[in-house]
């Protein structure tokens, strides 16, 4: 039998938290080996385990996986979590995408100098509300159904949902007017069992990134 997943990173969100969601909801369970100085992501390189040179990187099925699209690709084929033919492949990709450039900037908002934080925080909700989260508010709407694509949970409904929960950090005030969102998807996922469990203060799930900003500086050197 295979051993769990072995996650290499911060002990922190960044990129391997939407990793985490995924095999939470896939109902998986993963180890995780945090970096937590300088030498620890030495000693990986100097291990080669790491192709170029950078993480997170995941230890599973006999390999060792870097890139965040890559691992979640191969996660969510190998866990059943990417539609059932090429054309439903195709939309989950597409929302995905969708969802990765908006998270990309609440992702990156406590690196943000100090001066330049308000207008960073005023261009994501402006996004938030005028363009990302209509689009998957209609995208709900145009088909009546319970998930984003072919009426079945996949990656793309499990990384829109972890959007709707950063969104809600940052002002709950956002998701107001799109309740097949909030109402809808965002409470139908989470009640399911895996992602119940996960949802808990004990689980592997990361608080927000402002509490991990120093050891990421310190890890990363920058």
């Amino acid at each position: 039998m295979a051993g769990k997943p072995i996650f290499h990173y911060l002990n922190g969100r960044g990129r391997m938290e939407c990793v985490r969601w995924l095999l939470a909801a896939a109902g998986v369970e993963f180890e995780e080996k945090f970096i937590e100085k300088p030498e620890d992501l030495d000693k990986l390189k100097n291990d080669r385990s790491l192709m170029f040179q950078q993480v997170p990187m995941v230890e599973i099925d006999g390999m060792k996986l870097v890139q965040t699209r890559a691992i979640l690709n191969y996660m969510a084929t190998k866990y059943n979590l990417y539609g059932k033919d090429m054309k439903e492949r195709a939309l989950i990709d597409m929302y995905s995408e969708g969802v990765a450039d908006l998270g990309e900037m609440i992702m990156h908002l406590p690196l943000c100098p100090p001066a330049e934080k308000d207008a960073k925080l005023t261009l994501i909700r402006e996004k938030t509300t005028n363009r990302y989260l209509p689009a998957f508010e209609n995208v709900l709407k145009s088909h009546g159904q319970d998930y984003l694509v072919g009426n079945k949970l996949s990656r793309a409904d499990i990384h829109l949902v972890e959007l709707l929960y950063y969104v809600e950090e940052l002002d709950p005030s956002l998701l107001a007017n799109f309740p097949l969102l909030k109402q809808a998807l965002k409470t139908r996922v989470s009640n399911l069992p895996a992602m119940k469990k996960f949802l808990q203060p004990s689980s592997q799930r990361k608080p927000p990134t402002d509490e991990k900003i120093i050891e990421v500086r310190k890890v990363f050197r920058f």
